[in-house]
């Protein structure tokens, strides 16, 4: 990759680690086809917080959802014949969680309970849902990765409107992961992760996407998965491959890098803190959550009831 600038480099320090009695080392089905085979005792995803300061995460292969408070204590909140990844608040008590297995499931934070949201599209069974993210009207816009990539260029991205008509923005996606909105929230990116690069398409008034374009390209063996927004417009991309979070200007050009361990796989990116200005990171290799403080807070996340979160 050609840099005009050489960008900042920091490193990232390790907040917490998934307790051992969360831990059990075995192969999964969701395993065998995503990580090569090989046994592992938890797969993190889907960071976000609520207002109170607590960091909720996706154990994918161990069909849970964990809560983390502030202290870096964790407990299990739900868990299910599923498999978790992308989360986001639609109301205080409600998370939406992107199911690989079973679609949109809602997860009642207070009890416990998983149920189905949306689990298919007209009977037809998606491919495998990735992340997703709500505009300030609460409309929710989700990725349907699957197993696509270059050799299957099928991804979807859809819309559900909040008067629950489901649209298919794009098609021909080579394994669509990350999603999230410009500030304004004319722009939607989305990770590519198969084709190494992050995708930006304009939002017309009609709601439609026009004229999608490749914003950004990286390089590695696994490309950009989740993303982020700062209130200054710029892109967080998490780059498992690298072990690198990317922070891109307006240009795409990368402004700053910040690492983390070597060979280690950093999957997908939230906003916290006091400030909202520390950025933590789920760290999929190690079952840790990474921080770092930036100089510029994280966009806040829309909930359907039209509350940030």
């Amino acid at each position: 990759m050609f840099l005009l600038n050489t960008p900042e480099v920091r490193e990232f320090d390790v907040f917490t680690s998934m307790p051992a009695r969360y831990r059990q080392r075995r192969r999964t089905a969701w395993a065998d086809a995503n990580q090569g085979g090989r046994e592992i005792d938890g797969f993190l995803e889907g960071p976000v917080f609520d207002r109170e300061g607590n960091l909720y995460v996706g154990d994918i292969p161990n069909g849970r959802v964990l809560r983390i408070d502030p202290a870096g204590e964790w407990n299990v909140v739900a868990q299910w014949d599923g498999e978790p990844n992308g989360m986001k608040f639609l109301n205080e008590n409600e998370l939406l969680v992107t199911d690989y297995r079973r679609g949109l499931m809602l997860v009642d934070v207070r009890v416990g309970t998983a149920k189905p949201y949306l689990d298919r599209r007209n009977t037809e069974s998606f491919k495998g849902v990735n992340d997703l993210t709500l505009d300030s009207q609460g409309n929710i816009y989700f990725t349907d990765q699957g197993q696509t990539g270059l050799h299957d260029p099928t991804g979807r991205v859809y819309r559900l409107s909040v008067d629950g008509r489901l649209e298919l923005l794009l098609s021909n996606v080579p394994s669509p992961n990350g999603i999230v909105l410009s500030p304004d929230e004319k722009f939607l990116y989305v990770a590519v992760t198969r084709g190494n690069c992050v995708w930006r398409m304009p939002i017309l008034a009609d709601g439609g996407v026009s004229k999608t374009g490749q914003f950004f390209t990286s390089y590695g063996p696994s490309g950009p998965d989740g993303l982020a927004m700062d209130v200054s417009g710029r892109l967080l991309v998490a780059n498992p491959g690298l072990a690198y979070v990317w922070v891109l200007n307006h240009r795409a050009e990368p402004v700053q890098v910040l690492r983390g361990p070597a060979g280690h796989s950093l999957t997908n990116l939230a906003f916290g803190g006091p400030a909202g200005k520390t950025l933590f990171a789920t760290d999929s290799t190690a079952g840790d959550i990474l921080r770092i403080e930036l100089d510029v807070a994280g966009m806040p996340l829309w909930r359907r009831d039209g509350e940030p979160t």
